[in-house]
């Protein structure tokens, strides 16, 4: 240093170049990667299994009906949004000519029945003819011809009688023949239930399905006192569900509230459609029959089959889990990459099983630039 002192440029150029040393260091140091965190709690984790598409809401029953012939429309009853009963009639086609056979299929019958009565009449004199006979026989006081003929002639009437008879069961059964094909012509309400769509007008022309076609029905009634959830569900999770498993319901129609149900049906086949993931459908009951008032078919929903759940478990953020079931601990300003032992696990979160302490912070911000293992961090302020 005296040496420096006899030199002070030398001494000045040395400290300069120290200062500039020291900035350089300070501006090329690390600098701590800005993190967001999340602290290890104890809670419940359920392991679920989702629909893999949208599934809907369905009505119980729903019928689509048309007419079993095609012909004009001659009387509609009813308009769609309309409530009907069971056996309503909804809808008439032209049938006017059915009616006059009808009619007249009636009064045949009627006619036949007073002819049967006359004939069987006639029988039962035949046969107190005979009864009054038979005893003046056995007293001699008539011949046997005379005997033989009254019981001839009670036989051959009481034949005619149930001849008669038969007849009358024949116009009757006509008369059932006109009835059922009336009956084609009309459309009745299989259930009580809402009139959802109508497809026709008065006098247009109604003409059936050709077989492999389908076509609009005339009317589509669906029964809004009962409604289920159909969802697909992914074939490799249908070996982890049950009938009977609680399920969560959401729907678009009523965001931010679960409606809760359970599992009612599993399907018996596995559905393969073309360019998408083979599929088992599943049926869902909802719990709160009030629940199901609020529902209108067609709804979109999701459901949530939850398999398994555990309380009160340690459990940290799905997004805070890296590959390997390895986590960033911050301790002293620092993060530390960390193995630990998971248990049940859904999209929100991850049951702890061992490597975690309660109160322990751990990064949720995976994507950061610069995270890795002993970098410094620092925690931004989130909400």
């Amino acid at each position: 240093m005296p040496a420096l002192r006899k030199h002070p440029l030398a001494l000045t150029l040395l400290l300069s170049l120290a200062a500039i040393v020291a900035i350089v260091v300070w501006l090329t140091r690390p600098r701590p990667v800005a993190v967001t965190t999340a602290t290890v709690t104890r809670g419940t984790v359920e392991a679920t299994v989702s629909n893999t598409r949208a599934g809907s809401v369905k009505a119980c029953r729903r019928a689509r009906l048309s007419p079993a012939i095609g012909g004009q429309i001659a009387a509609l009853h009813v308009r769609e949004g309309q409530e009907v009963g069971a056996g309503t009639l909804l809808l008439e086609l032209w049938n006017d000519d059915l009616k006059a056979q009808l009619g007249h299929a009636r009064k045949s019958a009627a006619a036949a029945q007073s002819k049967t009565r006359a004939v069987c009449l006639r029988a039962d004199e035949a046969q107190r003819k005979l009864s009054r006979l038979q005893p003046l026989y056995q007293r001699g006081a008539v011949s046997e011809d005379q005997l033989d003929e009254a019981r001839t002639a009670a036989d051959a009437a009481r034949a005619e009688c149930q001849a008669s008879r038969a007849a009358d069961e024949v116009s009757l059964a006509q008369v059932r023949i006109i009835e059922a094909r009336l009956e084609r012509t009309r459309l009745r309400a299989p259930f009580a239930g809402v009139v959802a769509e109508v497809n026709g007008e008065l006098y247009e022309y109604l003409t059936p399905s050709p077989v492999g076609v389908a076509t609009l029905p005339a009317i589509d009634l669906i029964d809004d006192g009962c409604f289920h959830i159909e969802a697909p569900i992914d074939e490799v999770d249908a070996g982890r569900i049950a009938v009977g498993m609680p399920v969560r319901v959401s729907l678009d129609a009523f965001p931010g509230h679960d409606f809760p149900g359970h599992l009612q049906r599993i399907a018996d086949y596995v559905l393969d459609r073309e360019r998408q993931a083979r599929t088992v459908a599943v049926e869902v009951t909802l719990d709160d029959a009030g629940d199901g008032q609020r529902l209108l078919a067609g709804y979109s929903a999701d459901v949530e089959i939850i398999v398994e759940r555990r309380d009160n478990v340690l459990r940290i953020p799905a997004d805070a889990l890296l590959e390997g079931n390895q986590v960033f601990v911050v301790e002293n300003d620092h993060a530390h990459r960390r193995a630990i032992d998971i248990g049940l696990s859904n999209w929100d979160f991850v049951e702890v099983r061992g490597g975690l302490d309660e109160g322990a912070r751990i990064v949720t911000s995976l994507d950061r630039k610069g995270l890795a293992d002993g970098v410094a961090v620092r925690i931004e302020a989130q909400p």
